[in-house]
């Protein structure tokens, strides 16, 4: 028993002197932090961001270790593509969209006259990037970006946007406790991330903010104006299912190799039925999101415009299909 009592005191002394002398982890990351807000609220104001901004955005600034977690753990498995298409493109969201198609005509319309964008894609990203205004996020956007860009991951991208952000409460046109939106940062209904904003967010409403987050309005103008800037052209739609021929070269194939319709003709492709491409003087490229074994689509000048707001073949070709179905096609 003595002997267990003298092993239990050396224990004992043991943990008490490697607690005074071990750092403080939970503080240690804290204090850290907040020299990097100091030195970050230095930059902002070289920056011509007003100190009561600052003030405001960065007093009660939080570390969000679920964002940490959420940046970090990625997903064991990949999505089929027909896995993906189920789970954005249901009966319900179909329907919805035709709703608000209805419900927005005439503003729709008048987007359509000033970017040159059809209606029905405008919808079919808002229904995709937050199912028509319903789920824009819960994140504060200014907390999130400032642990993504502390936590270094891409760090340079997410410091760069926070600089965004804080520039657009400068500017008024959300308050700080308002600004929610992704663990990544993307805000408001169309989802932009602050850079996006900055350059496609539009006043649509005429009330001197561009409120992305509780402004139709607003909202979808920016969408139409993201995918004018991003050469959007409102004579075309974004492409088709295609059915290929069993000896087609497959280095044929991609983004950024497209080709005259006629000579896709020509090469044995046909309509998803089986019919004749269209006789349309325009080129093409054919691309197939799921790999080989997946269905193929003759994609045009459009497709590259969707893949300037998301780089993924999935997204696009969903939002083409989306959209499709939403006009009933």
């Amino acid at each position: 028993m003595r002997v267990v009592g003298r092993l239990a005191l050396i224990v004992s002394v043991c943990v008490v002197l490697l607690c005074a002398i071990a750092p403080n982890r939970a503080e240690q990351p804290d204090a850290e932090f907040q020299d990097w807000v100091a030195a970050l609220r230095e930059e902002a104001l070289s920056r011509k961001i007003s100190s009561q901004t600052l003030d405001l955005a960065l007093a009660d600034l939080e570390f969000l270790e679920r964002v940490v977690e959420l940046d970090r753990d990625q997903p064991e498995f990949t999505l089929t593509f027909d896995q993906y298409l189920d789970r954005i493109i249901n009966d319900r969201r179909v329907s919805t969209g035709k709703q608000k198609l209805r419900e927005h005509r005439a503003l729709l319309e008048e987007l359509r006259d000033r970017y040159g964008v059809q209606p029905r894609f405008i919808v079919a990203l808002w229904g995709i990037e937050s199912d028509f205004g319903r789920r824009t996020g819960s994140f504060s956007v200014i907390d999130s970006l400032a642990t993504l860009a502390y936590d270094g991951r891409r760090g340079a991208f997410f410091r760069r946007e926070l600089f965004d952000a804080l520039a657009i409460l400068d500017e008024g046109h959300i308050e700080r406790s308002k600004m929610l939106g992704s663990w990544s940062g993307a805000m408001g209904q169309p989802q932009f991330m602050p850079s996006s904003f900055r350059r496609f967010a539009v006043d649509h409403d005429g009330d001197s903010r561009r409120d992305i987050w509780g402004s139709v309005p607003d909202a979808l103008a920016s969408a139409a104006n993201y995918l004018s800037g991003s050469g959007w052209r409102g004579d075309l739609i974004w492409g088709r299912e295609v059915r290929l021929p069993g000896d087609l070269d497959a280095s044929l194939m991609g983004r950024g190799k497209g080709r005259p319709i006629a000579q896709w003709q020509e090469l044995g492709v046909r309509r998803h039925d089986g019919s004749d491409l269209p006789s349309a003087t325009l080129e093409g490229a054919i691309v197939r999101p799921d790999g080989d074994s997946g269905p193929a689509y003759l994609v045009y000048d459009n497709y590259a415009a969707l893949l300037r707001w998301n780089r993924s073949d999935f997204f696009a070709t969903t939002v083409g299909l989306l959209s499709d179905r939403i006009a009933g096609r």
